[in-house]
């Protein structure tokens, strides 16, 4: 044998007892650790098994919900909404709400659509953006329905320069100022759409036209 064979035979043997002195040491704390992780992967595909089954289930209520509803069936509709609003997941609940907001509102069941509105707008776990929806569209059914206080209670805080929402949000308001006689609020409110170059043409339109119907005509409300 030559040298650089016994060289290698000697590095190879004290690998292996030191891979033996290793394992004798640390054997244990391998094997658990390698467990770990397998109970870690398992755990994972379980829950995530179990999360879009849930999620499935929610949906398919969901969307048997709206055929409900688009067949007229409101009332088995609510109860289905009702339901997953107790019972269903990840952003069904919220999505329920708005919902049955919507059918108690084409039903003339104003004060429940609101309440509804309310329950998401002061829902914290719900999304910004959705939670924001509800304020403006609760607002909106309350120009008609409730008091100017009523309606800046839910939208003056989407006025703010910068909200994507606040030119429909001053449009409520508007109308729910003039609505109660405040000319100068409702002037005021139209005109701050009306000089918005980001406002839509259309609600810059309508403003300039309530401007000049509120202008016309007064002290008078319309």
């Amino acid at each position: 044998m030559s040298d650089d064979s016994f060289i290698r035979e000697v590095n190879e043997e004290v690998r292996q007892d030191r891979y033996k002195t290793l394992w004798r040491q640390y054997g244990a704390f391998i094997v658990g650790a390698v467990a770990l992780i397998i109970l870690a992967a398992a755990a994972y595909v379980a829950y995530d098994y179990w999360s879009t089954s849930r999620a499935n289930r929610s949906g398919d209520e969901f969307a048997r919900a709206l055929e409900l509803a688009e067949e007229g069936n409101n009332t088995e509709a609510l109860a289905v909404l009702e339901e997953l609003e107790d019972s269903g997941y990840g952003s069904y609940p919220v999505l329920a709400r708005m919902r049955a907001a919507s059918i108690q509102a084409e039903s003339g069941n104003i004060d429940e659509a609101v309440a509804n509105l309310d329950a998401v707008m002061e829902d914290s776990s719900a999304p910004g953006v959705i939670r924001e929806i509800a304020r403006l569209r609760a607002g909106l059914l309350l120009v008609d329905h409730g008091s100017y206080a009523d309606v800046a209670a839910r939208v003056e805080a989407l006025t703010s320069v910068g909200n994507p929402m606040r030119h429909t949000a001053r449009e409520a308001l508007a109308l729910a100022a003039w609505k109660e006689g405040e000319r100068d609020n409702a002037l005021t409110l139209f005109g701050e759409i009306a000089d918005d170059p980001e406002a839509p043409a259309d609600a810059r339109q309508r403003a300039e036209m309530m401007s000049e119907l509120i202008s016309g005509s007064g002290s008078e409300s319309g």
